[in-house]
């Protein structure tokens, strides 16, 4: 059995390491990439938080973030390539099809 501090502090470093990520890079993908960290690191939370507590609400709730970040996935994805093939970057500063 790991101890419940070591879980959380493993969650919290996947956390900071995905926001980090989002705040740092400018590429589409890898921040695509780094809120897959951070919906991992919630899910984390979740578990940990469920086998304290003896319920399986937790493991439920994960198991629906689980169902929420294919989702997020299979869409940004699809945004990803078809602002690749208009303006040939996955470059989030190049991206500026909402100027009039």
């Amino acid at each position: 059995m790991v101890p419940m501090n070591q879980v959380l502090l493993v969650s919290f470093l996947l956390f900071s390491i995905g926001v980090a990520g989002v705040l740092i890079r400018r590429n589409a993908l890898i921040i695509l990439m780094c809120v897959e960290l951070m919906l991992n690191a919630a899910n984390l939370n979740l578990i940990a938080f469920a086998r304290h507590s003896g319920t399986v609400a937790g493991q439920a709730f994960a198991l629906l973030v689980m169902g929420l970040a294919a989702a997020e996935v299979a869409i940004g994805l699809a945004l990803v390539v078809a602002l690749y093939r208009k303006k040939d970057t996955v470059q989030v500063d190049g991206i500026n099809l909402l100027k009039g």
